[in-house]
């Protein structure tokens, strides 16, 4: 019998089937096995209970998944078995999961033995594969939240490379300033706090042009990929009715509420309506607050 090894754990990981339906996002199983990752590294827990891993990941769900009207953490707990990582205490009906099933039952699951005796010895090998997670399904503004979510303790957090043609496009596009609050500070001939904002992710499917793209402060980069705003097809932005705060919060989106964001140079670099509308599907935490 050959064993897993790390290489072909890393490709497996890779490789798991992600529902799909159109763009839509569907981090449920990334989020489940980060989470069972951050499990292995603090409690070195194998197995773990579906009644705990329930409320965590609607938490998880609810926090860095787009909003939907139902959340089904039994489908990712279930289904992540056929992706040969993980295994389950008892019977289940893989075709039609049930979540008051895996509660009465107290169906616990886990990493299959060949892969947990893996991540256990090779310490290395859980952050890489928890990083290379992040990188495949989540923007980088946000992985340090959910690294801390998940309770994972990295040794270094490496942040990925940017595409350097990318940004330098966005940032001429929008004048090298932040196209929300007009920020623009320079140390000496270097601009500091700028950076390119995909509307749709990369992660997603987003291209890597002008359209899909706006140049924003490091701030207001982290609030837009959190969802705590968006941007409409006319252009304004939009504060969800779920954010609130006390020192900047007025500031530094109140204020900018129900305005239309600055213009690129050129029209041809406004942002494309159809990216837009996937940020308010998939990643805004709507609904939106009312305009005065």
């Amino acid at each position: 019998m050959i064993l897993m090894d790390a290489l072909e754990l890393k490709e497996r990981i890779d490789n798991i089937t992600i529902w799909k339906k159109g763009d839509q996002r569907a981090p449920h199983k990334p989020l489940l096995i980060l989470f069972a990752l951050g499990q292995v590294q603090v409690t070195n827990s194998r197995f773990l209970h579906y009644e705990f891993v329930r409320n965590k990941l609607m938490e998880l769900l609810r926090e860095f998944g787009p909003v939907r009207k139902s959340y089904h953490p039994e489908e990712p707990f279930v289904r992540l078995k056929n992706d040969g990582i993980w295994e389950l205490s008892g019977a289940v009906n893989y075709q039609s999961p049930s979540n008051k099933y895996l509660l009465t039952n107290n169906i616990a699951g886990g990493f299959t033995r060949e892969v947990f005796n893996l991540l256990t010895k090779k310490p290395n090998l859980l952050q890489e594969i928890a990083q290379s997670i992040l990188d495949k399904h989540f923007p980088d503004t946000i992985h340090e939240d959910i690294i801390d979510s998940v309770g994972l303790d990295f040794n270094f957090y490496k942040r990925k490379k940017r595409d350097p043609y990318f940004r330098e496009k966005i940032l001429r596009a929008y004048g090298y300033s932040c196209a929300v609050c007009g920020f623009n500070v320079r140390l000496a001939h270097t601009l500091v706090g700028i950076e390119a904002a995909h509307i749709k992710w990369h992660q997603a499917g987003g291209p890597d042009q002008e359209e899909n793209g706006l140049a924003l402060c490091s701030l207001h980069h982290k609030l837009f990929d959190r969802g705590v705003f968006t941007i409409s097809k006319d252009r304004k932005l939009i504060v969800s009715q779920d954010a609130h705060g006390t020192n900047g919060f007025k500031e530094m989106l109140l204020d900018y509420h129900g305005l239309i964001i600055r213009n690129p140079i050129e029209q041809v670099y406004y942002p494309n309506n159809s990216y837009l509308d996937w940020h308010v599907r998939e990643v805004f935490k709507g609904p939106e607050r009312y305009i005065l």
